[in-house]
């Protein structure tokens, strides 16, 4: 499977090149970014972790034609973080950049047969606004949300004082203010639990307050490892077609009660995209969760369409 990152030099998209050496697959690693001596440096480096028995077949340096002809094209390419409050403020800046980094594939047409996954922020009204554009089917179209899902697990395993991998834990709807927690499906151990109301809120409160937080450090960096190790697991997901559900933004026809509008849901996976998107029966009030998120993707992408950047070349 050929794997072309789009922003390989930064430490999301060179994060998640490093983790695929050790996903399950045969991978050809490509990295792309307007920095040709960080990547030339990553890929220095990365050539020699194949050593240690990584299951890569190769790590290079490419070009945005490369992702002509690639099965996955990972989008991470973005602004400089800066302090901000919300993912938002970088909307109109990123949506010039996803532009121009998809405009090879969006000029082939139907001679690009690959899957986009999509990492830059705010990757909800993005990955809607990119759809709209007609040139990619919603299946092929997918947006990196996995980290919210974690941090409510984390959330709730301090709250619980049980290890974060001993729960399981959903986050739909926006990559955002819009998140939608289901705590009507939390399990710990493999077993059903009622949070109490003041574990409820010691859990919100770490998930609610963990992007403020963070972006208030002024470190100038990201979910690094996280996203990247996450990536990596989504991106063996489509190669192995395992049948696992995991969360990723998708643009809805009807499910959830959302029309046109991507919103994190639990999806299965292969090859050729979107499998499946699992419908599960929601509480009134997380149902009601989905539809308000909806509301507020469509607002940013509706910004776009109204701005030059939105009319593809």
């Amino acid at each position: 499977m050929k794997v072309v990152i789009i922003g390989g030099a930064g430490g999301i998209g060179s994060s998640a090149a490093f983790n695929l050496l050790s996903a399950q697959g045969t991978y050809e690693i490509v990295l792309v970014d307007t920095r040709p001596n960080m990547i030339t440096s990553h890929t220095m480096d990365l050539e020699n972790a194949l050593g240690l028995g990584a299951t890569a077949d190769t790590v290079r340096g490419g070009t945005p034609e490369d992702a002509l002809d690639a099965d996955v094209v990972v989008l991470s390419a973005a602004v400089p973080l800066r302090l901000n409050s919300s993912r938002s403020v970088f909307l109109a800046d990123n949506a010039r950049i996803v532009n121009e980094c998809l405009r090879p594939l969006r000029e082939a047409g139907a001679d690009f047969g690959g899957l986009v996954l999509m990492l830059t922020n705010p990757v909800d009204p993005l990955l809607t606004w990119v759809h709209r554009q007609g040139w990619l089917p919603r299946e092929r179209l997918i947006g990196y949300t996995l980290n919210d899902s974690l941090r409510l697990r984390t959330g709730i395993a301090f709250a619980l004082g049980v290890p974060p991998k001993d729960v399981d834990a959903w986050m739909l709807g926006e990559h955002g203010e819009g998140q939608v927690p289901l705590y009507s499906r939390v399990r710990v151990g493999g077993q059903p639990v009622v949070l109490t109301d003041e574990q409820r809120t010691a859990a919100e409160e770490y998930v609610d307050t963990w992007y403020s937080k963070h972006v208030a450090l002024d470190s100038g960096r990201t979910s690094t490892w996280t996203t990247g190790l996450g990536t990596a697991r989504l991106i063996e997901a489509i190669a192995t077609g395992s049948g696992t559900l995991v969360p990723a933004s998708v643009v809805l026809d009807g499910e959830y009660g959302v029309h046109g509008t991507s919103l994190t849901v639990p999806v299965e996976l292969g090859p050729e995209g979107v499998r499946r998107i699992a419908a599960w029966d929601l509480p009134e009030e997380e149902a009601a969760g989905m539809v308000r998120a909806a509301d507020r993707v469509e607002a940013g992408a509706a910004d776009l369409t109204d701005q030059a950047v939105a009319q593809p070349s």
